[in-house]
């Protein structure tokens, strides 16, 4: 599995647009049967994103999750984009995380009339957990426009073949009936739900703007631009969980990959050395920058170590060991660090190690971030 890579998918191109806006260094990627996917990173964090649009439904939705879980072994995938309210406390613009996902169309007819055949798939325990930490916090509201204060809500999806624009249709009193507790409907988590789960479970987040209320009121709504509105909203959510999902390491089911996404082979390294022979190197499986051999001074990879340290941050103010004036201060600083790795102007070993030394004490108790920090202070002071 590549538990930095994130599959997020959508069924209209605005919820598309939406999420595309917030992502960088994107590139395409065809897939064989002609199925086109960008990639690329949300903002400058090590999270990296696989885009794609499904189209409407729940059957070409499975039928693309499928796809690009298996062209890309992400550790989680997200279907975000719009769906319509069912109850009256979530507002339009807020932004709803399924709990569960109702197929709601499945059923069997009798004499005595329709039955539901209820099929249901919950979120997973973890990622459910990280998506609550999510939202108990402001940052994924950055950027949203002045005044936009969407809540977040937790609950069931029901997710069938038609878009629903009534409160009074026999299907709004069939969902009542049966699917009570579903605080919002939409046409595609479904599919992607049963992708998941046949992907030894790969773990599947649906995250919906509300953008009508699905009680005939959708034209009026739609010419409120709240179409928009709530994919942008979802949008800044899920980018933002999708961080969180890397950062924690996604690892529901966590294995490293490779940089072409794909699970390494378990390799066992015997060495055997006779006569005047000597074994110089012996390593199995290797994460992270390995220098053999190296100049010295180069032996860190400044940029990739800086970024390192950003996961190590987050993860330490996650767990508890930086209280969030702390962790904010320390991410201005590394911010900083950050602009003058890449600097070419005079004084930028100057101004770095100011940055890092000021992270440094600000760090000084989380014990691994301290001591990486020490290795990188070192090799920058060995800078000419």
């Amino acid at each position: 599995m590549n538990s930095g890579l994130i599959v997020i998918l959508t069924a209209l191109n605005l919820e598309y647009e939406a999420v595309r806006g917030r992502l960088t260094d994107l590139r395409l990627h065809r897939h064989a049967a002609g199925t086109r996917f960008e990639v690329g990173r949300i903002g400058q964090s090590d999270c990296r994103v696989a885009l794609a649009l499904v189209g409407m439904g729940n059957h070409p939705a499975a039928v693309l999750a499928e796809r690009a879980m298996a062209e890309f072994s992400p550790g989680a995938v997200l279907f975000v984009g719009v769906a319509g309210g069912l109850w009256p406390n979530i507002r339009l613009g807020d932004v709803v995380v399924a709990s569960k996902i109702y197929a709601y169309h499945g059923g069997t007819s009798e004499n005595d009339g329709l039955k539901a055949r209820p099929k249901a798939w919950e979120i997973p325990h973890e990622a459910d957990q990280i998506a609550h930490h999510v939202a108990r916090s402001n940052d994924w509201r950055r950027g949203l426009p002045a005044g936009s204060a969407p809540g977040v809500h937790f609950g069931p999806i029901a997710a069938g073949e038609v878009v629903q624009d009534s409160a009074i249709s026999e299907q709004a009193r069939w969902i009542r009936q049966h699917y009570n507790d579903a605080v919002a409907i939409e046409m595609e988590a479904a599919g992607v739900a049963q992708a998941g789960h046949l992907n030894r479970a790969l773990p599947v987040v649906v995250v919906r703007g509300i953008s009508d209320r699905a009680d005939g009121s959708k034209s009026t709504t739609d010419g409120r631009n709240w179409q928009p509105k709530a994919a942008h909203h979802a949008a800044a959510f899920a980018t933002a969980l999708a961080r969180e999902l890397v950062i924690d390491g996604t690892g529901i089911r966590s294995v490293a990959a490779g940089p072409d996404g794909r699970e390494p082979m378990h390799m066992t390294n015997r060495n055997v050395a006779t006569g005047n022979a000597r074994v110089g190197v012996q390593a199995g499986q290797i994460h992270g920058n390995v220098n053999v051999g190296a100049d010295p001074d180069r032996s860190i990879d400044l940029a990739a170590s800086i970024a390192d340290l950003r996961n190590l941050l987050k993860q330490a103010h996650l767990d508890g060991h930086l209280d969030q004036e702390t962790y904010t201060a320390a991410e201005s600083e590394l911010d900083l660090a950050t602009v003058c790795v890449t600097d070419s102007s005079t004084g930028k070993k100057s101004r770095l190690l100011v940055a890092l030394k000021r992270l440094r004490g600000l760090v000084a108790d989380v014990t691994e971030l301290a001591a990486r920090l020490a290795a990188i202070i070192a090799v920058v002071k060995g800078m000419p």
